[in-house]
């Protein structure tokens, strides 16, 4: 198992490596001066060139791109452009609403999916199945900024039960802060519950045709009792794969979903500073979820040994 460890830390260093270049290279080849932008259409050739050479842009690639990861390395993400505070503090702001969110979002996404794909599983061909894998079928096809304009034009205008965007903050409690990300939430959660609950169904399908279920039942015990104590464990490792490329999504959904509930949290922070061109919080931004990601990848494939005893080192 340490082998194993070992083996996926490096994978893991070596793909933030390789996501560090891929983001700084694409970043770098937007059109456009970042201090052009910060100075203004009027502003003259000199003062673009001093504002250039303080941010330091008129360096070669390699050596910003070093200087970059020597400040990932030590923490020293360097100052905004635009607001001039260091990016660390901005960061470090917006997470306190885009963690909670993502969790928010991921809790209800596998409380949705697991329970659906469990009951239709165990339903095989039957009403309740047909019909919960119709309503899966509408979930993956909605848009989920779609889905939560529909969620704000019935619970906050015309049930007026939630507000229809902002955040209330943590100061005074947790229930405001966790209502005024229900909405985002749900709205961000409800297209991955429906694919996660059809790759559910499709796993536990799979593992019921198993000859151990049968020898279970064979023995005396109750399909709830195989079902819950046998096969699920049985059929999540494909179910923890999608969890994991699914994280992903929520992560990226925020920066839509951040926008059209108007929260100030990483995803509209990356929004903003996109379109002021403020191109060293973009990109420590992007770092950030990639790296994210990323680990929540390597947890997945841990897990893996854990959660079925079949698999082994040499097999992942």
């Amino acid at each position: 198992m340490s082998v194993f460890v070992l083996r996926r830390v490096l994978t893991l260093l070596a793909t933030l490596v390789g996501a560090s270049v891929i983001i700084f290279l694409v970043l770098d080849a937007l059109p456009g001066n970042a201090a052009q932008m910060l100075m203004g259409a009027d502003a003259s050739a000199d003062a673009v060139r001093a504002l250039t050479v303080k941010l330091g842009l008129d360096q070669p690639l390699a050596v910003r791109y070093l200087q970059w990861i020597k400040g990932l390395v030590v923490g020293d993400l360097g100052n905004s452009y635009v607001y001039g505070t260091p990016v660390g503090s901005l960061i470090a702001e917006r997470l306190v609403l885009t963690i909670p969110l993502a969790i928010m979002s991921m809790l209800i996404t596998v409380t949705l999916a697991l329970s659906a794909g469990i009951y239709t599983a165990a339903n095989h061909n039957k009403l309740g199945d047909v019909g919960v894998m119709s309503l899966t079928q509408i979930g993956i096809a909605l848009p989920n900024f779609w889905f939560a304009i529909l969620l704000v034009l019935l619970f906050a205008v015309r049930l007026q039960w939630l507000s229809a965007g902002g955040f209330a903050g943590w100061e005074d409690g947790i229930w405001p802060g966790v209502k005024s990300l229900l909405l985002p939430s749900i709205s961000l959660a409800v297209v991955q519950a429906a694919i996660l609950a059809r790759v559910t169904r499709s796993a536990v399908l799979e593992v019921l045709r198993e000859d151990f279920v049968r020898t279970a039942r064979a023995k005396g015990l109750g399909k709830r009792e195989v079902l819950w104590s046998h096969v699920l464990r049985n059929a999540m490792i494909p179910v923890m794969t999608v969890m994991g490329l699914q994280f992903a999504n929520l992560l990226a959904g925020t920066i839509v979903i951040e926008n059209v509930f108007y929260l100030p949290g990483l995803g509209r922070l990356i929004f903003q500073s996109i379109a002021n061109r403020d191109l060293i919080v973009v990109r420590n931004c992007v770092m950030l979820l990639a790296a994210m990601v990323v680990i929540v990848n390597f947890v997945v494939d841990v897990l893996y040994a854990f959660i079925d005893p079949r698999i082994k080192v040499h097999d992942l």
